[in-house]
């Protein structure tokens, strides 16, 4: 769990921004996201490997240029 303490004087404002990104950055959003609903295994994989070509595809692009 991200905790964040405030600091002497900071106003709400950058506290929260601060709370934000370290929310951000601990991945919990998109782990709350992931497991918002049941995914059956076969889905799971097929969205792995689409995931995958698309990333090799980009990296192909890249590679070109």
């Amino acid at each position: 769990m991200a905790k964040i303490a405030a600091k002497e004087g900071e106003s709400f404002e950058s506290l929260l921004k601060r709370f934000t990104r370290k929310v951000q950055q601990d991945g919990i959003v998109s782990e709350a996201r992931r497991r918002g609903h049941y995914q059956k295994p076969t889905t799971r994989r097929r969205r792995k490997e689409i995931a995958r070509r698309r990333s090799a595809a980009k990296l192909a692009r890249a590679a070109r240029r």
